[in-house]
């Protein structure tokens, strides 16, 4: 989901979970030189240090601004190393990466739009570059597997979604839509780190730049969304979209392949995902005119879970206790989503209410159980490279 400037019940429940969140990790016993502090506000984004040695880097964030706030580490092609979302004002929150020795940017973004405020800064030297567990390489190559099978079997369900468009099969479209999006869903942050995807495909119109003129610009499964749902017509422009989208999709799937992917990248992706169900799907703000954010959230805590379970070797050994508590709470999440499944499908059917019909009530116990997760799991990428 590429970032909008989030209204209010969005900004309150990022607000919230940004307060739940935040957390601060203990000193790895190595002089902690591969510590950043960053401190945001609204119009400073401010660095420690602007070298540091390669290797495990922790970006130590506090946002001392009035608006939430995230904080990425870049490749100077704007490449997404890794990321922090919804840090709440006055709230602090910690990311582990990992990086090779090179040029990079830090960029805070108030009010989570644009391009945010940068600083340049360089990872020097081997820096901490102890051997790998051979556990964490075979977790990340299976990931990467994981990461393209999604892809290669998105494109031919979105092909379906878009026969139906240029044939204006309305019905058959709305039909064909949600499941289009499961695989995406799955491995958004992925596809996020690659920074020019994302806003083609998966931008709602609130998150157009301010020199974007929606008619021209907005493109998209959510442009169509509105086309379906609200405008309730295809016309040609929208038939025209609809090869946009399998082209761009195409495009997200030959690269995926060469995607960088870290085990810290994985953990860390596997936190943005609660984010994204977090600030997007339990709000409604995300799939708004067809109301299918449960479809959304539950591929969302999938690609999350696959990637803890991945790591979870490595992890649980490391810091028993938390891969205890995050076992438990995927559990209660899926059992907690399952309760608003439609019919009587299976334990991994999609066939969920549609969510204008879910109530305050349920949306808040829902809210509850990602907050619940999202702890835990903000924690994952720094139990992933602790030392025994």
């Amino acid at each position: 989901m590429h970032r909008a400037r989030l209204p209010l019940a969005a900004a309150t429940a990022a607000a919230a979970l940004a307060a739940l969140t935040g957390c601060t990790e203990k000193s790895d016993g190595k002089g902690g030189d591969g510590t950043v502090k960053v401190t945001a506000s609204d119009d400073k984004c401010e660095v420690s240090k602007k070298e540091f040695p390669a290797g495990h880097v922790r970006l130590a964030v506090e946002n001392k601004g009035s608006k939430v706030t995230e904080v990425y580490l870049l490749f100077p092609d704007d490449r997404i190393v890794s990321e922090r979302e919804n840090i709440g004002p006055g709230t602090r929150q910690t990311l582990t990466a990992e990086v090779k020795a090179g040029d990079y940017r830090i960029a805070c973004k108030p009010g989570m739009k644009g391009k945010g405020i940068r600083q340049d800064v360089k990872a020097t030297g081997g820096g901490r570059t102890a051997k790998r567990d051979p556990r964490l390489d075979k977790a990340v190559a299976e990931y990467r597997s994981y990461v393209q099978a999604q892809a290669d079997e998105t494109l031919p369900k979105v092909k379906v979604f878009t026969d139906a468009v240029r044939k204006g099969d309305l019905e058959a479209a709305k039909k064909a839509y949600a499941p289009s999006r499961i695989g995406w869903e799955r491995t958004e942050p992925v596809a996020e780190s690659f920074g020019d995807i994302d806003p083609k495909v998966d931008v709602r119109e609130d998150g157009l730049a301010d020199d974007q003129d929606p008619a021209k610009d907005w493109t998209g499964w959510h442009r169509l969304e509105r086309a379906l749902w609200q405008d309730k017509k295809i016309g040609q422009r929208e038939k025209d979209l609809a090869t946009r989208l399998d082209k761009d999709l195409a495009h997200w799937r030959k690269r995926v392949g060469k995607a960088v992917i870290t085990p810290t990248s994985m953990a860390n992706g596997a936190k943005e995902l609660l984010d994204e169900v977090a600030t997007g799907k339990v709000t409604g703000e995300e799939e708004r005119y067809s109301h299918t954010d449960l479809v959304d959230f539950k591929a969302n805590v999938e690609g999350a879970e696959k990637a803890y379970t991945l790591l979870k070797p490595v992890a649980s050994e490391n810091d028993p206790a938390l891969a205890k508590e995050l076992d438990k709470q995927f559990a209660a999440l899926d059992e907690l989503l399952g309760r608003h499944r439609a019919g009587q499908g299976t334990a991994d059917s999609y066939d969920f209410t549609a969510y204008d019909k879910v109530g305050k009530a349920d949306r808040k116990e829902l809210l509850d159980g990602v907050n619940a997760l999202a702890e835990p799991l903000s924690k994952l990428a720094a139990a992933v490279v602790a030392s025994k």
